[in-house]
């Protein structure tokens, strides 16, 4: 490592955490592999999303939902290092979790033909033929857009304005799953509930348990 930082000048040395975001080529190559339709799908469509309308201008903030996610975890390497740590590492378990009950537990969202050749119509279009219509519980869109609305509620670099926009951001993405007819209600009580497990594990027992051995082994220290 002594040698690495000899080779590479310091300026660059502090940008290399962001390699760190090469997980998420990573996790896209793995995502194609559970992207497929299975022998049984099951359905969790509710009357209350069966009520839901479908509008197609919510393709806008469906469509930049990943490019959203990018901006929100560069944001958090600049301005909070632990929050830029903590996105890549719920991000990372979570889809895991989501590809592993892709393959054993598959929904899928009947979805409305678009017709129309206008611009929005077109992006709908390109949106269903990209985004198949199943491995929809949970959600990716819903769980990644919560994470980073989660975080910067807690990060000591939240203000008035990343808060609004950062929150007022993720829950239209949250809507427009919904509105898009790519997502049910519950494929969002599910991506929800998933960060916050998570988030429990990892940043709450975790961290409990560390300060009571920390404290375990200061009161040895003195005994």
């Amino acid at each position: 490592m002594s040698w690495l930082k000899n080779k590479i000048p310091e300026r660059m040395m502090r940008w290399t955490p962001l390699l760190l975001m090469l997980v998420f080529p990573v996790l896209g190559s793995l995502y194609q592999l559970v992207n497929k339709p299975r022998s049984r799908v099951y359905s969790l469509v509710t009357p209350l999303d069966e009520a839901t309308p479908f509008i197609k201008y919510f393709a806008l903030p469906y469509g930049v939902w990943i490019f959203f996610i990018y901006v929100c975890i560069v944001y958090f390497f600049f301005h909070d290092r632990s929050s830029y740590y903590q996105s890549l590492l719920l991000y990372t378990v979570c889809a895991l979790t989501c590809y592993i009950i892709y393959l054993v537990f598959q929904t899928t969202v009947p979805r409305p033909e678009v017709v129309g050749n206008d611009p929005i119509s077109k992006l709908m279009q390109y949106i269903y033929n990209r985004d198949k219509p199943f491995n929809c519980f949970p959600s990716i869109h819903c769980f990644s857009s919560y994470m980073v609305m989660r975080l910067i509620w807690k990060s000591p670099a939240r203000n008035w304005v990343n808060i609004i926009l950062i929150s007022g951001m993720s829950l239209l993405i949250i809507a427009s799953t919904l509105f898009v007819k790519q997502h049910v209600i519950m494929d969002v009580v599910g991506a929800i509930a998933l960060v916050e497990i998570y988030y429990f594990i990892f940043f709450k027992l975790l961290t409990k348990y560390r300060h009571k051995m920390a404290s375990e082994r200061h009161q040895e220290f003195h005994a």
